[in-house]
């Protein structure tokens, strides 16, 4: 099986819908698939939590298919979206001085996408 591990730092909401879109494509043709949100992008998530907007839905279908591996608590904390990462029941990843380590997914074979 195909492992991919998909780093998101742009902010830009046209950016993430891309990744989550690819990601449950990839998903749905047997990927093992993970989102780790990092940088500008934690920014998003406070907006895309809310129903009215409309990415709320595929982030939900992202989120239910368990594809959102995790949020940087580093950048979440100075984007000060920390609380709206949690409240969404996102894993806060710190094992690198507050950051995620790609190191750790390429230990466990994916493959690396930056967004």
């Amino acid at each position: 099986m195909k492992k991919i591990a998909m780093f998101v730092f742009n902010g830009d909401p046209m950016c993430f819908i891309h990744v989550l879109l690819n990601a449950l494509d990839m998903n749905k043709k047997g990927y093992e698939t993970k989102v780790i949100i990092e940088g500008a992008a934690t920014k998003l998530i406070p907006e895309i939590a809310r129903e009215e907007n409309p990415m709320h839905k595929l982030w939900e279908k992202a989120k239910a298919s368990t594809l959102i591996d995790g949020v940087c608590k580093a950048c979440s904390n100075k984007m000060g979206t920390m609380k709206a990462a949690e409240a969404e029941g996102l894993t806060l990843l710190d094992e690198m001085s507050g950051h995620p380590s790609m190191a750790r997914y390429r230990d466990e074979g994916f493959e690396i996408i930056s967004f």
